[in-house]
């Protein structure tokens, strides 16, 4: 492994686990963060090449009227027809993959958490030198994900069909944050889990 390449962490769960929220606490310790979700954002953006190559495989209804891209019609369209989906994702993914590799090379940290929610289902393990899933009831997932994203619970259910199960991601993990309660119950194992990580990075770097 290059030196100039930090240890990556790469964090994953379920939708409305709380992977972000957790990688905040990380970040308040100092470890920095790369959110594969707003890197896509990011590569979708006005103006940007990955933009223009949506546009042209499914056409300006993607588009709002600030020339923003319509998420919420992009995710209706490619969870209705798998096809679109795998069309997305050829042109996406590559974007992602080198915008995030050039992110944690910047990182300038020993270890850099790296929020991934579809680790697991894209094999996105061999990238990462670590694997934390972050753990939820479906139940408790349903319920944050219907208020956060003004989904209803068919249209949750239907998201949570295209992931990983959750025994899949579990048999994936490193290591596990159950977090179906209070961030505050999980500060202390966060703080652990950041001990860890950097006396890790360390050792791969001696």
């Amino acid at each position: 492994m290059s030196q100039q390449r930090p240890f990556v962490v790469g964090v994953t769960g379920g939708i409305g686990s709380g992977k972000t929220t957790v990688c905040r606490e990380f970040q308040k310790l100092g470890a920095p963060m790369v959110d594969t979700d707003q890197v896509a954002r990011e590569v979708v953006a006005p103006g940007t090449p990955g933009l223009a190559a949506v546009v042209d495989a499914f056409g300006p209804e993607v588009l709002m009227a600030d020339g923003q891209l319509d998420r919420r019609r992009v995710r209706q369209l490619v969870f209705a027809t798998p096809d679109l989906r795998l069309r997305l994702e050829a042109i996406l993914h590559p974007l992602i993959r080198q915008a995030t590799d050039a992110q944690v090379a910047a990182a300038g940290y020993p270890y850099c958490l790296v929020c991934i929610p579809l680790l697991v289902e894209r094999g996105g393990g061999n990238r990462v030198d670590r694997v934390l899933v972050i753990d939820c009831p479906p139940e408790v997932q349903t319920a944050r994900v219907m208020v956060r994203d003004e989904l209803t619970a068919p249209e949750v259910a239907a998201i949570m069909r295209s992931q990983a199960s959750r025994e899949d991601r579990l048999a994936a993990a490193h290591d596990v944050l159950e977090n179906s309660g209070d961030i505050a119950t999980l500060r202390p194992q966060i703080a652990a889990l950041h001990a860890r990580y950097l006396q890790l990075a360390d050792e791969v770097t001696r």
